[in-house]
Formats: C-alpha cells, structure tokens, sequence
C-alpha cells in the first residue's frame, strides 16, 4: 500500500505526516472511517478540488478503505505549532468557542465531538491537531457557504453557518496553536450524544 499511495506523498507527505504547504493537511493517526469518507466525498464530486477528484474517479470502495485504513493506522510525530499571528483576545474568543462553545449561538464546542484532547473520535470526526490556521479557516468557511458537505445529517455545515467570519479566525488560530497532547489517539466510539446527529457517525 506504500507504493500505491505514493501519488499522494507530494501534497500529504511521507505517511501523511504534512508538509509546509499550509492547505493540504495532515493524514496520519485519522479515524480510518473519516479518511474513507472524505475519499469518497472526492470521487463523487461532493468535496472539489480537481487533482484529487481526477486520482480518485475510478478507484472503488473497498480500495479507497484499504488507503484510509493505511493512513489511520500511520504513527507519525507532529511538529511543534508555531507562534499565533493574531492577538491575544482573538486566542481567548478562539479558546472559549474550541471548548466551551456559544450557548447564545447554539454553538456546540469543539472538544464535544473531536475529543477532549482534540484529537478525533472513531469512527468519522477527524482530530484538528496539528493543523494550520489557513487550512482550518479554509475548511469551516467552505461548509459556511456550502461548497463543502458531508454525510448527511451534515453536522458541521450547521455548525459553521452560525459562525462569523471573526469566530472562523479566532478558533483557527487557538487549534492551530494549541500544544500538541501527550495522547493524540482518537476518542474511541462511545454512546456519548453528541450535541447534534452527524452523518458522519453513522454505523
């Protein structure tokens, strides 16, 4: 499986443990089943983005599961997060929405679906560790306007459609500047509710 991934090690990197290129993300130690999904959404067209959508057209289910599997089960270590580029009050409105959330929005902190250390849940909400600010930004913006979209119950598109663009800022710059756990495992499957029914955690 090495080999035939190797297509994707320019943009992810080796094992998808990143690059510098603050728009593709980081794949290693995902939930198999979120890494699946996101294959899926690229062949189909849901998510768009043309190389990927190209690489992916013909390939089939059970194929694309063997390569989320083989990312999901990569152990790579994460860099340090470099230093926030915005104030310290937009960290403290970023802070409060990652884990408290807005009561007054509706707006569900982040830590109840991806973990408590942020770092995913089995078996299809991906961890927000180690990501960049823009890359965040780029991904909450896109369900905002809908040009991304999920499984549905589309969870995260109602989630961010109640975010301004100020509250996108803010909780991109404190995930992308948070340390890094000492458990970065994802969260196993519970019957923990989650705040809102997501598609993504279907059986």
């Amino acid at each position: 499986m090495k080999e035939r991934v190797r297509g994707c090690v320019s943009c992810h990197g080796e094992n998808g443990r990143g690059t510098n290129n603050v728009y593709f993300p980081r794949l290693a130690g995902k939930p198999a089943g979120y890494l699946y999904n996101q294959l899926v959404a690229f062949r189909e067209g849901r998510r768009k983005y043309a190389p990927m959508n190209y690489l992916l057209a013909y390939l089939p289910d059970d194929y694309l599961m063997k390569m989320a599997q083989y990312y999901a089960d990569a152990r790579e270590p994460y860099e340090n997060p470099g230093p926030p580029a915005v104030s310290q009050s937009v960290l403290v409105r970023g802070q409060a929405l990652v884990t408290k959330g807005d009561p007054g929005k509706n707006i569900p902190a982040c830590a109840t679906c991806h973990g408590a250390n942020l770092s995913g849940r089995e078996p299809g909400i991906p961890g927000l560790i180690g990501l960049r600010p823009d890359y965040i930004s780029a991904q909450l913006g896109a369900w905002r306007y809908g040009t991304r979209t999920a499984i549905a119950p589309d969870c995260m598109q109602l989630i961010a459609a109640r975010m301004t663009e100020e509250d996108v800022a803010a909780a991109s710059a404190w995930l992308a500047a948070m340390p890094i756990p000492a458990n970065t495992e994802p969260a196993k499957q519970s019957s923990e509710r989650l705040p809102l029914a997501c598609g993504s955690q279907k059986p």
